[in-house]
């Protein structure tokens, strides 16, 4: 009988001490997610009569979003293309578009 005192014990420690590594496991892996976060938002050339995106997601399918002029957009972003830039934003990934080069600013009036 001496024998069965030590073993029920024994079965009770190991419960406790599985339900104290799970938490640390979990704590450290918490702060390894947060890094994963995108970084900014993707800046492209806009090819000459280009109006709809070309950026492909992690499958290769094509995004086709409609590419939108935006105005009034953020300080973050303003920081990144410069101030009063003409730039467009696809409606539905979010990449945002510079003008190609070859192209002449759709910023001024009409001029015949």
């Amino acid at each position: 009988m001496t024998d069965a005192t030590p073993e029920t014990p024994t079965p009770a420690a190991p419960a406790a001490a599985s339900a104290t590594p799970p938490a640390a496991p979990a704590a450290t892996a918490a702060p390894a997610a947060e890094p994963e976060s995108p970084t900014g938002p993707k800046i492209k050339r806009k090819k000459p009569t280009m109006r709809a995106c070309d950026e492909k997601d992690a499958k290769g399918k094509l995004c086709c979003g409609h590419l939108k002029r935006w105005y009034d957009y953020p300080k973050e972003i303003e920081a990144l293309v410069g101030k009063k830039a003409e730039i467009y934003r696809c409606e539905f990934c979010q990449t945002i578009y510079k003008p190609g080069l070859s192209q002449a600013p759709r910023s001024y009036t009409v001029r015949y």
